[in-house]
C-alpha cells in the first residue's frame, strides 16, 4: 500500500496542475457555450481509443497493486496522457471521483455469443449472438430488477482515496448524471441483428412486447436510482460529448435530492440505421419520449444516421443534443438542426487507421462540417471516438488532433 500511496500521489499531483490550469476552466466556458446554445466556437474531444497501440514510453502501464486503486491510477494516467499528447478541448473535473457501488440482480435473462477477437490486447472484437428471445414464453423471463447500494464498499473506497490523495484533490462520490436508454442495442445482443431485422416486418406486434418490456424495465431502474440517490447533477462528459450547460443544476445544486429532471437522458437505436423513418418513429421514438422525455435535457443519436430524421427525434421531450454521424449528411442535418439543438458531429474515425494521416481529406471533412454549421447557425461539437485502431501510430491521433485545433480556432 506505501508503494501505491507513493505512485497515486506523484499522478495526483500532475492532474490537478492540468485539473486547475486556465485552460481547463476555458474549456469548461466552451462546453457550457456550446450546450446553452450560443456557442463561442465549436468544441472538439477525442474518446473510446485504441489504449492498447497508445503507449508511448509506458505511460500508460499500471504500476499499483490494490485492484480498486488501480482503476484511480488509470483515471489519472490516461487524462494525463490526453491532456499530454491530444488535449483538444477535454475537461478534468477537479476532483478524484468515486463511484458508488451499485448491485442488480439482473432481468431474467442474459447475452449469450461467441465473439472472435482479431488482436488479444483489444477489446474490440467480432460478435455471433444467440436469440434469447424467440417467442412470447421467452418474454416471461423478463423482470424489473431490483438495484440495490452498496454503501459499505462506497465508503471503503472512499475513505482509501481520501486517505491517500484528500489532501491533494477532493474526493467525491459520483453518481449517475446521465440516464441510457437504447433497448434496440439491448434487443440485437438479446437476438441477433438479422432475426430483429426480419421480425419488425413479419411480427411486428412482437417486436413492441419486447420494447414496451425494456421500457418499463428501464423505468423501474430510474425510479429506484433516484428513490436511492444514485442520481448525481455534476456531469463533465455525456457519451464522449459536453455534457455542462447553464439549463441543468450542475455545481451549483443546492443539495437537495437529484431528479431524474436534474440529469442527461441519452437515447439510441443504431440498428435502425437501417429501417425506414416511419419504422424509427414507431418502434424507437415513441419509446423514447416515455423513457427520455423524463429527464431535464435529452441528446439522441449514436452511430445511426440522422441527417433525413431529425422530425421524428425532434418529438421527444427536452431535446438538446443530435448526434450526426459519418454517414449522414452533415448540410442536410444541418439545415434542419439550425439552432434549435446542438449538432454533435462524429468525423470518421478511419481517418486514423491508416498508415499515414491525409490532412488534406481530414481538412476538408472537418471544413464541410463547420461550414454546414457556420451557414445553418448550429451550436457544435466535434467528437472523435469509436476508434478501434490507430494502425499503431500514436502520430496519427496526435496529428489529427493539432489539425482539426487549428481549424476550430479560427473558426
Amino acid at each position: 500500500m506505501a508503494e501505491d500511496t507513493k505512485i497515486l500521489r506523484k499522478l495526483a499531483y500532475e492532474y490537478l496542475q492540468i485539473a486547475s490550469s486556465d485552460r481547463n476552466a476555458e474549456n469548461i466556458k466552451l462546453h457550457r457555450a456550446v450546450n446553452d446554445l450560443r456557442q463561442t466556437r465549436p468544441v472538439v474531444l477525442i474518446d473510446e481509443l485504441p489504449w492498447s497501440e497508445l503507449n508511448i514510453n509506458g505511460e500508460l502501464t499500471l504500476q499499483c497493486t490494490d485492484p480498486y486503486l488501480r482503476t484511480v491510477e488509470w483515471f489519472l494516467r490516461s487524462n494525463i496522457f490526453k491532456s499530454k499528447y491530444f488535449p483538444a478541448d477535454m475537461v478534468l473535473p477537479g476532483y478524484i471521483p468515486v463511484n458508488k457501488v451499485t448491485r442488480s440482480t439482473g432481468i431474467g435473462i442474459n447475452v449469450e455469443e461467441e465473439t472472435l477477437a482479431t488482436d488479444r490486447d483489444n477489446n474490440i472484437v467480432s460478435h455471433k449472438y444467440k436469440d434469447v428471445l424467440q417467442a412470447e414464453e421467452d418474454l416471461e423471463k423478463l423482470h424489473n430488477p431490483v438495484i440495490t447500494y452498496d454503501e459499505k464498499e462506497t465508503l471503503r473506497r472512499y475513505n482509501m482515496v481520501g486517505e491517500i490523495l484528500g489532501d491533494i484533490l477532493p474526493v467525491r462520490l459520483t453518481g449517475i448524471s446521465a440516464f441510457y436508454f437504447g433497448p434496440w442495442d439491448e434487443i440485437a445482443r438479446f437476438r441477433g441483428v438479422t432475426n430483429l431485422l426480419i421480425d419488425l416486418v413479419d411480427r411486428p406486434e412482437f417486436m413492441h412486447k419486447i420494447v414496451k418490456k425494456l421500457a418499463e424495465i428501464s423505468l423501474s431502474k430510474l425510479e429506484q436510482y433516484e428513490a436511492q440517490g444514485l442520481l448525481d447533477a455534476f456531469p463533465t462528459s455525456l457519451h464522449c460529448t459536453p455534457a455542462v450547460t447553464s439549463d441543468l443544476p450542475g455545481k451549483d445544486f443546492n443539495g437537495e435530492k437529484v431528479t431524474r429532471r436534474n440529469i442527461w437522458g441519452r437515447g439510441h437505436a443504431q440498428i435502425f440505421g437501417h429501417v425506414s423513418r416511419e419504422m424509427h418513429d414507431e418502434f424507437d421514438i415513441s419509446y423514447m419520449i416515455q423513457v427520455l422525455g423524463q429527464c431535464g435535457l435529452v441528446y439522441y443519436g449514436c452511430c445511426e444516421p440522422l441527417d433525413k430524421k431529425i422530425g421524428i427525434v425532434e418529438k421527444i421531450p427536452n431535446l438538446r443534443k443530435i448526434s450526426i454521424t459519418p454517414w449522414a449528411d452533415v448540410n442536410v442535418a444541418a439545415e434542419a438542426i439550425g439552432s434549435k439543438y446542438v449538432l454533435s458531429a462524429k468525423p470518421n474515425p478511419a481517418a486514423v487507421a491508416v498508415p499515414c494521416l491525409d490532412k488534406d481529406a481530414l481538412r476538408k471533412e472537418i471544413g464541410t462540417i463547420l461550414d454546414a454549421c457556420r451557414r445553418n447557425n448550429c451550436s457544435c461539437d466535434i467528437v472523435l471516438k469509436d476508434i478501434s485502431t490507430c494502425c499503431k501510430r500514436p502520430e496519427n491521433i496526435i496529428e489529427w488532433e493539432k489539425t482539426v485545433m487549428d481549424m476550430v480556432r479560427n473558426y
